[in-house]
């Protein structure tokens, strides 16, 4: 890639041995996931996001309790926040979940990308950078190579700081 103008507010994603759950960095911060559109929770990196915050999971259940009435489905996001400069983004880009190998994988490419759009405009917004794991490749099972370019389109080409975890 060749040098960048100074006045770009392209950046580039940041990949990081961690946890995402414990954000590094100064500033507002949003934590991003993938969830399903099931309404169900209590697999995967959602695990350790209750763990440290019992208020994303709340807030989803009641987003998917009262869907009739909010945006809640394949694309839409959620901003929870968890503490004074800490958000977390519930990003709805699972169709149901993995029960079994005839019925393919989760993951809806469509979804995530629709949903890290509406995330773009909240982290814009808010000032914020953003930190996830690989987002739609654990149990949605998705492929990084095909969400990457999402990510680099709807948030870092936008001026948006992405860091990426990988657990370790």
């Amino acid at each position: 890639m060749g040098a960048q103008a100074a006045d770009t507010r392209r950046t580039e994603i940041r990949y990081v041995r961690g946890d995402a759950t414990a954000p590094q960095g100064k500033g507002v911060k949003v934590i991003a996931h993938v969830c399903n559109d099931l309404g169900g929770w209590g697999k995967g990196f959602v695990v350790a996001l209750s763990r440290r915050w019992p208020e994303p999971e709340a807030a989803y259940r009641r987003w998917h309790r009262e869907r009739s009435g909010n945006d809640f489905g394949l694309g839409a996001a959620q901003l929870v926040q968890v503490e004074p400069y800490v958000w977390v983004a519930n990003l709805v880009g699972q169709r149901g979940i993995r029960t079994g190998r005839s019925t393919g994988v989760p993951v809806r490419y469509e979804a995530i990308d629709a949903a890290l759009g509406r995330l773009g405009e909240h982290a814009l917004r808010l000032g914020a950078s953003v930190h996830m794991p690989r987002i739609g490749c654990g149990l949605a099972g998705g492929r990084w190579e095909l969400i990457e370019p999402m990510v680099a389109a709807r948030l870092t080409d936008r001026g948006v700081p992405v860091t990426v975890y990988d657990h370790t």
